[in-house]
């Protein structure tokens, strides 16, 4: 019997938590570093709002966030393969566990719309340009904030379900000594 090479899983896992924390700390410092009321200024009848730092946090959390879904996503899954050797794939399909998935995609799904939209509104709006249809937008308060939130939700839903597949390998395979034990 394969025993699980404990380094390459603490690998994973570090890569995981360490990519869905910094994405989570990114959105918390973008939420604190983008544009202002006070950073709008018009040129005659046009706006132009400056680029700020809430661009590059942005892109940096988005890249966090997919390493650590697209990772986790990886790792559960392989979580999911049954130990046999037969030929062709047969796969466990646990139900809380994929319903763990399905809500960490939708959390990832939400968190990307919402870091996105805020990341694009934080560049540059030159005037006349504007963000859409040559008007300045703001992002409002919270945004960043509720997507790092969506994002350690997906991070959670991702390692619980990487969880529940790990304790069920166990079980199976606990299963399997026992029953050549008796035999």
């Amino acid at each position: 019997m394969e025993r699980p090479n404990r380094y390459g899983f603490v690998f994973f896992l570090t890569i995981i938590v360490v990519s869905g924390l910094l994405s989570f700390a990114l959105c918390l410092a973008a939420e604190f570093k983008k544009s202002k009321k006070n950073d709008l200024r018009l040129v005659g009848k046009q706006c132009y709002l400056p680029r700020s730092s809430a661009y590059k946090l942005g892109i940096a959390a988005l890249i966090c966030l997919s390493v650590a879904q697209v990772v986790g996503n990886l790792f559960t899954c392989r979580q999911f393969q049954s130990g046999e050797h037969t030929r062709g794939c047969k796969i466990i399909k646990p139900s809380v566990s994929c319903t763990l998935l399905v809500l960490s995609w939708i959390s990832f799904g939400l968190a990307v719309i919402l870091i996105s939209g805020a990341t694009s509104m934080s560049r540059s709006q030159a005037p006349g340009e504007g963000w859409l249809d040559g008007e300045c937008y703001l992002v409002k308060d919270g945004v960043y904030v509720g997507s790092a939130i969506l994002g350690l939700l997906a991070l959670g839903s991702t390692l619980g379900s990487g969880a529940i597949g790990i304790r069920r390998r166990q079980t199976e395979e606990n299963r399997k000594v026992h029953a050549q034990a008796d035999e």
